[in-house]
């Protein structure tokens, strides 16, 4: 295939480009001005809406996961400001362009969130599930909307609704490693809240389904099948590790040190299931949190 993936430098982007790569396929990623478009790469503006419709002719598949991190920094009024938009006018502009191709790609998938569905307790919820509140499920709605332009010329889209991604190399995971090593590690708030998480194997595998399945669409939970309260991940955690996980952060204490990001991230409660990718075959490689852990870190 002749793929073309934005956001190739991030953690799930950078796992995509080795995989598409081992098995023969052609990879172009889509960056950021300055950087100069060659056969490798091709550049865009997204905040100015600035991109070469030509350059993305003949694509069989784009995979769209650009966005500024949600983990990094306070949510200021300008840090989420730029959230909303390095998500919502990417996807419209990449959308919009590829609804206007001679020869348009047979799939669009897009980044999007669990945090789509708010904070519910202990509700199992899935793709058919109603949008919850709160900052995070907006912008994930605003997010997934802009989507459509490419569906309504015709495009497969599929919005890639990630759970929390675990790999020793970043992501939530990679920054619990350090204080959990140190025996610091403990519940956060309640510890009721449910964590749904997914491998980052699976995730590449997963977006590789998704890509053979044509009659998969619209929003895909991409989150192993057995969630997880964040009391349970964390004795999982510290067991995997062989370190104690007696220190706990109050509510109060994270809401204190992160602000809007604490409630919405690691305090909210997502008890999500891969009904789809479940239903069209897909086998989890990592289906169990503890036995993940131990094959996804060096110990």
């Amino acid at each position: 295939m002749r793929i073309l993936i934005s956001g190739s430098h991030g953690l799930v982007g950078s796992a995509l480009v080795s995989q598409f790569q081992r098995r023969g396929d052609q990879v172009v990623r889509l960056v950021r001005s300055p950087v100069p478009s060659s056969a490798a790469n091709i550049a865009w503006n997204p905040a100015a809406g600035s991109l070469n419709k030509g350059s993305l002719e003949a694509f069989n598949a784009v995979i769209h996961l650009a966005g500024e991190n949600l983990a990094h920094g306070r949510w200021t009024a300008a840090k989420k400001a730029r959230l909303r938009d390095s998500r919502v006018q990417g996807t419209q502009c990449l959308a919009s362009a590829l609804a206007t191709l001679k020869q348009r790609p047979e799939v669009f998938l897009c980044a999007s969130a669990i945090g789509v569905y708010g904070s519910r307790g202990d509700e199992l919820l899935d793709e058919e599930s109603l949008p919850g509140d709160g900052f995070l499920a907006s912008v994930c709605k605003e997010w997934e909307a802009a989507s459509q332009s490419a569906a309504c010329a015709g495009i497969r889209v599929v919005q890639l609704r990630f759970g929390v991604i675990l790999s020793r190399f970043g992501g939530a995971l990679r920054k619990m490693l350090t204080p959990f090593q140190l025996g610091l590690g403990g519940v956060i708030g309640s510890g009721e809240q449910y964590w749904s998480w997914i491998s980052l194997d699976d995730v590449s595998n997963a977006i590789t389904h998704v890509l053979a399945i044509e009659t998969l669409k619209g929003p895909v939970n991409f989150v192993a099948p057995e969630p997880v309260a964040n009391r349970e991940f964390t004795k999982t955690l510290g067991r995997v590790l062989h370190r104690p996980t007696v220190f706990r952060l109050p509510s109060f204490a994270a809401r204190l040190a992160l602000g809007e990001m604490a409630e919405e991230a690691l305090l909210a409660s997502q008890r999500v299931t891969p009904k789809k990718l479940l239903a069209s075959g897909y086998s989890f490689r990592d289906a169990n949190l503890e036995a993940a852990l131990r094959r996804i870190l060096p110990v």
